[in-house]
């Protein structure tokens, strides 16, 4: 009878740890999900030649060419995924200054970036996007 109870006893443990494992993998792939959570949608719009070689929010100085953003509120550092509600194309940044400060606009994009992105050649100077996060600051 003791023999019974102890096996039992072992299996429902194992059963219990094992399941505890399982709530871990899942805890573990909810956070890789949320590294890539959606953080916005509205208007994105660029900036370029008059602030070309000044200092960012960030301190770096700014370069019209690269891949960079600037947000009101994510750290610098930030990797985001920008894509274009208007043909779909996307391109990912880095966070490195603060802005935009108009209202319904939740990004400025580099010269480069708004190119990637097909803004340019739109002529319109704004355009629908989704925001998301690819890769948080360390």
């Amino acid at each position: 009878m003791n023999l019974v109870l102890a096996a039992v006893l072992a299996l429902s443990c194992t059963a219990v740890a094992a399941q505890e494992d399982r709530g871990r993998d899942n805890a573990v792939e909810t956070k890789a999900q949320a590294a890539q959570r959606e953080v916005g949608r509205g208007l994105a719009s660029w900036y370029g030649p008059r602030f070309h070689g000044r200092r960012t929010a960030s301190g770096e100085k700014y370069d019209m060419h690269q891949l960079t953003a600037a947000h009101p509120t994510l750290p610098f550092g930030t990797i985001v995924r920008v894509r274009s509600l208007v043909n779909g194309r996307t391109v990912d940044v880095r966070i490195n200054d603060r802005g935009p400060f108009i209202k319904k606009r939740v990004i400025d994009l580099s010269r480069g970036a708004a190119q990637a992105l097909g803004l340019i050649e739109a002529r319109t100077g704004t355009k629908p996007v989704v925001i998301s996060v690819q890769r948080a600051k360390d």
